[in-house]
């Protein structure tokens, strides 16, 4: 199963018809086939990584959000509430499963005895898909509805009767500070999944090298190996004797391994926060490598830092968020004209796509701490 597209309305602050696919716009060379782009079906390519950018306050997180809503659904065929509102919120989602092109509509409502959110309006149709269509998988020809038998509960997606079994189709890494939960999640994931113990030390080991060792006692305890020595911590001593970055990496670089072993998709606000360059640099190269990425999981980022999408070949898996009195989203390939010769990183620093840093607010606030 792949998530394709998705189109949203009444969604936090963003604009009606909010839309974020995941297919290729432009041409599809050889190279981009190899690194760019994942191929799913004949002749039906993904992207291998997406990237959301713009200036704070722009709607980079609602993006991932919204991603986020979507993938819970088709894994788990419910959503739960959220700090934000769900009501009236109205999804479009296309998605590939065995064969088969889904189209699934539906309206979202929450409960106000309980958490969950319940579905309204729920449509499913479906096409078969063709490499000779692959062009035209959005289009409205050759769609029929999808009859299931049955009736389920109103938190419950009609998706069910698509996919039918539960699976962790997504991981939604935020930009808060992880805290001490980090480590408990770690190595529940570790355990979950079978991920070896040579794998988190090898992790580990990539934010300090002075650790040997980090092994999880119980819920709340953990020994760690520190310069030749080993001591017992709690969560919080943990967390105040490493450092914020190595943390940070631990949670994230795990989330990374399993969802690249696995093949679930991965969404990152904020990706540069702690981390150096060249470890975001590496996290995508991770997903662009063939032999490691083998089964097309597809890592989707929120930036601020624009330098990180010169190392892409692409133009269409970038895209961009404004914010007015909505949200809004564009492809860098679609709605701007952007020499692909050119580094995107000057073409932000440029101001092309009206992102840059309020420079006269900027100044107003440098004569305020002047007087």
């Amino acid at each position: 199963m792949k998530l394709l597209r998705v189109i949203a309305s009444e969604f936090k602050n963003c604009a009606d018809d909010f839309d974020i696919s995941f297919v290729p716009l432009a041409r599809k060379t050889a190279e981009d086939k190899e690194y760019e782009l994942e191929e799913i079906a004949d002749g039906l390519f993904v992207f291998s990584t997406v990237g959301i950018v713009g200036k704070n306050a722009s709607g980079k997180t609602s993006v991932l959000d919204l991603l986020n809503v979507c993938y819970d659904i088709l894994g788990t065929f419910r959503v739960e509430k959220r700090e934000y509102s769900l009501n009236n919120v109205s999804l479009t989602m296309y998605f590939y499963h065995e064969n088969y092109i889904y189209k699934y509509s539906t309206k979202l409502r929450e409960d106000p005895l309980s958490d969950k959110v319940l579905f309204s309006d729920q449509t499913i149709v479906r096409k078969a898909y063709y490499k000779s269509k692959a062009n035209s998988i959005f289009e409205n020809e050759g769609y029929e509805a999808a009859a299931f038998e049955g009736e389920l509960p109103e938190d419950t997606s009609s998706i069910f009767f698509v996919i039918k079994k539960l699976g962790v189709l997504s991981a939604y890494s935020k930009s808060l500070d992880y805290g001490v939960d980090a480590y408990y999640d770690s190595f529940s994931a570790k355990k979950a999944f079978g991920l070896s113990d040579d794998v988190l030390k090898k992790i580990i080991r990539i934010f300090d090298e002075n650790i040997t060792g980090l092994e999880m006692i119980d819920d709340h305890n953990y020994r760690l190996g520190f310069c030749g020595r080993e001591e017992i911590l709690s969560d919080k001593e943990l967390y105040f004797r490493i450092s914020a970055g190595t943390t940070k990496g631990l949670a994230l670089y795990t989330l990374v391994v399993l969802s690249l072993a696995n093949g679930f998709d991965i969404i990152i606000d904020e990706i540069e926060n702690h981390f150096h360059k060249t470890l975001v640099e590496n996290i995508i190269s991770l997903y662009k490598d063939k032999s490691i990425n083998k089964k097309n999981a597809t890592l989707i980022f929120a930036t601020h830092y624009c330098e990180i999408l010169d190392i892409f070949n692409r133009q269409d898996n970038i895209y961009i968020t404004k914010s007015d009195e909505k949200v809004k989203i564009y492809n860098m390939y679609k709605d701007f004209e952007v020499r692909s010769e050119l580094l995107k990183s000057k073409q932000f620093y440029n101001n092309v796509f009206k992102t840059a840093v309020n420079y006269e607010a900027l100044m107003d606030l440098k004569k305020e701490l002047k007087k």
